[in-house]
């Protein structure tokens, strides 16, 4: 069964709980009477409350199918999503006029049957997901990619795999038809082809009859992770890959949005200016505004602003980490609110920076990462962002040669496949990171 398909069968659960939390609170708001004559004109209602239900599972991350039901994460997710959805759901009604119902009693009944019984919808899910056997997953050669893939599947268990056969040597190319017949192999990953392409070419042509999906390694490791393996790819990767002319389009469209909703920003925000310059100045010592050189799209220098929230003494420049004492109190809330973030409004205006791509390295950094990475120069060939693909992975990248790699491999999947639809994906999961303060 197909990863989206999975997802759907969630999503079309999660919808027929809203509905059954509907039902009761009927039955049970309104007892002795015919529940069906209250059905249409709370449904008519009603129904904007699902989609803003769905809407908030998902950006909350309650369709990964990695997330554990009852884990700590899914519950954090669970509680924000349903505040947030209760929140608007009680403006709704209170804002919609023509609504003949009455919110408060029927929302209070409607959100407690829900969260009752969302938890346990997911959990019998996830007690007949573990019922239905992995696929199993054959991997050609053992090294470095297998050990990856090992981990990634570890991390991942709702990628429906588990890997039962590994061709260690070449020799073990003779007899991987009857094997992968033994060993009832659903999908054959080609991670090193040991360096003898005929030969593999001859045993996977023999295995062409026995239903398999066949992958390189980049491919599935892409489709798994939504990560692009620096490692395992060359320079043809970039040339078979990245299709940029195809992007002039969509660079223009997005070009035209990011300027109408940073000036739009910009304006809104520009009346609050004042209170937070205030703050900054009475609560420490400094500048009002963080500036700094970065690089933008084909290497080009420009200065990004930010307000500063971090005290300009004893400050040696190095990294943000975990409870950064040089961050100030109101530093703190700047960031976990991102309003540190808003003066940036005037880099995309002027077109050196967009809402969404790479976040924005410092010259003499990247030149660094350069000499140690591979290929990482190659984010530069669109515009950095606010934010991005890395920045709603749910993962934490410090400036490290290591957690960098991680970062570009992020970089490189949205910049093959940036487009409106992931432009919106990584909008909606950023909303979430903010409202649950996530980030630094």
């Amino acid at each position: 069964m197909s990863h989206k398909i999975k997802q759907f069968i969630i999503f079309l659960g999660d919808l027929a709980v809203l509905h059954l939390a509907l039902l009761l609170t009927l039955i049970v708001r309104y007892p002795g009477t015919n529940w069906q004559s209250h059905w249409s004109s709370h449904w008519n209602n009603f129904v904007i409350i699902f989609a803003i239900w769905l809407l908030l599972f998902y950006i909350n991350d309650l369709y990964n199918l990695n997330l554990r039901p009852l884990g700590r994460k899914f519950f954090r997710a669970t509680i924000n999503a349903s505040l947030l959805s209760a929140l608007l759901s009680v403006l709704y009604f209170y804002l919609n006029v023509q609504s003949s119902i009455a919110p408060r009693t029927n929302l209070a009944i409607f959100i407690a049957f829900f969260i009752l019984l969302f938890f346990i919808w997911r959990t019998l899910h996830q007690l007949t997901l573990r019922a239905i056997p992995l696929d199993n997953l054959a991997v050609i050669g053992l090294g470095k990619k297998t050990d990856n893939l090992l981990k990634e599947l570890a991390l991942r268990p709702g990628a429906g795999y588990k890997i039962a056969l590994i061709i260690k040597t070449p020799e073990e190319l003779n007899d991987l038809p009857n094997q992968i017949k033994a060993y009832n192999i659903k999908a054959i990953v080609v991670s090193d082809d040991f360096g003898r392409d005929e030969e593999l070419r001859q045993a996977l042509f023999a295995c062409l009859s026995l239903s398999l999906n066949f992958y390189s390694y980049p491919e599935f490791y892409e489709s798994l992770t939504g990560k692009i393996p620096v490692e395992a790819i060359g320079p043809d990767w970039f040339l078979d890959n990245l299709r940029e002319g195809r992007k002039n389009y969509f660079d223009f469209f997005k070009r035209v949005a990011d300027w109408l909703l940073a000036s739009i920003i910009f304006l809104v925000s520009l009346p609050f200016w004042p209170l937070i310059i205030l703050v900054i100045k009475s609560t420490s010592r400094g500048p009002i505004f963080f500036r700094q050189t970065r690089l933008g799209k084909n290497e080009k220098p420009f200065t990004i602003l930010k307000f500063r929230t971090m005290r300009v003494s004893g400050n040696d420049g190095a990294p943000t980490s975990s409870g950064d004492a040089r961050i100030t109190f109101f530093g703190r809330f700047l960031r976990r609110t991102r309003l540190d973030e808003i003066p940036q409004t005037m880099n995309i205006i002027k077109s050196q920076m967009s809402f969404i791509g790479p976040r924005p390295e410092q010259p003499k950094l990247a030149g660094e990462l350069e000499a140690k990475i591979p290929f990482y120069k190659t984010r530069l060939l669109i515009k950095p962002g606010l934010t991005g693909w890395d920045q709603v992975s749910g993962e934490y990248h410090s400036p490290s040669a290591d957690d960098t790699l991680e970062k570009l491999q992020y970089d490189l999947f949205y910049l093959k496949h940036r487009s409106f639809y992931l432009d919106l994906i990584i909008t909606l999961k950023t909303i979430a990171t903010v409202l649950g303060r996530g980030g630094r």
